[in-house]
């Protein structure tokens, strides 16, 4: 028991030191860090209200008084861009933890029970993944009513497909593995092999689907702001200081400037930090052992 944890520790230190050595992706996560920072501590690293309207102030560019000047209404855009990355990194964030639940759970009992269960969730993954994603969240938005609570269900709702297709596939292939099969020869109950000894030498894969499906619907959510069904005033998300600032984005660039920097730059480091996790959490590294079935 003590050689083999003391290889998997070896095999950890190197795993992770193969992704420090990835400097870009090392670089976008501590990018991230200070961003999730921001918005958490946003109180502390603002210095005016994200809903104080001065009209006397408004439309100025950027100064030492307001680093990214203010919106048509006064407003600070430099306290609206961090309190609106709380709701934008909060819906990414919560959207994604809520379809890896809800993907891995109906991925993992379809992959690995096979048969008519299989075909019944199965049936249900294809209806919602042939269905548009951004059409369907639109519907549910119409349902659901605006805000917070409503984009996270329907985002929620269209987002856990791919999770569940891509832990399908892993757990048909992991199912077979001798680890597998030996837990079965010692009595192991179906519960806990799944969740026990299949599920956690797959957390490569799925973290690394994890780290996309965070953009993916941080722009999502941006998208239905843009348009007008996201986040309602006074609250704010990247998505809607681009809407406003879409419209007077030729005599004030600076409206949508910033806030667009703030979605490029962040959607770019979930990218880099998603391949710098694939190369780190490389499936082939996890293997099971009869070592850990009988743990």
């Amino acid at each position: 028991m003590g050689g083999s944890t003391s290889q998997a520790d070896v095999t950890l230190i190197k795993s992770a030191h193969r992704f420090l050595k990835n400097k870009i992706a090392t670089l976008c996560l501590g990018f991230l860090a200070v961003l999730t920072a921001f918005a958490v501590l946003a109180p502390v690293v603002t210095r005016h209200s994200y809903e104080e309207q001065n009209i006397e102030s408004k439309l100025q560019t950027p100064s030492i008084e307001h680093w990214m000047g203010t919106d048509t209404l006064g407003r600070d855009l430099y306290s609206r861009i961090v309190y609106g990355a709380r709701m934008s990194l909060a819906v990414g964030v919560v959207t994604a933890v809520f379809a890896l639940l809800l993907g891995t759970v109906t991925g993992a009992l379809a992959g690995y029970f096979g048969g008519w269960i299989d075909r019944v969730l199965m049936s249900v993954v294809d209806f919602f993944y042939i269905f548009p994603s951004l059409l369907m969240a639109i519907l549910l938005m119409m349902v659901l009513g605006r805000g917070f609570f409503g984009i996270f269900l329907a985002l929620g709702t269209v987002s856990w497909v791919t999770q569940a297709r891509l832990v399908r596939g892993q757990v048909l292939q992991a199912r077979e593995m001798p680890y597998v099969e030996a837990a079965r020869a010692l009595g192991v109950k179906t519960g806990a092999i799944i969740f026990k000894h299949i599920l956690p030498n797959l957390w490569g894969p799925i973290i690394v689907s994890l780290t996309f499906q965070i953009p993916n619907n941080i722009m999502a959510e941006s998208f239905l702001s843009f348009i007008g069904l996201g986040i309602q005033p006074p609250y704010s998300s990247w998505g809607t200081l681009a809407a406003e600032g879409f419209r007077g984005m030729r005599s004030f660039p600076h409206l949508i400037l910033f806030p667009g920097c703030a979605l490029f730059f962040t959607m770019l480091a979930f990218n880099f930090l998603g391949d710098g996790l694939r190369d780190w959490l490389d499936p082939k590294d996890a293997t099971g052992s009869v070592d850990s079935v009988r743990n």
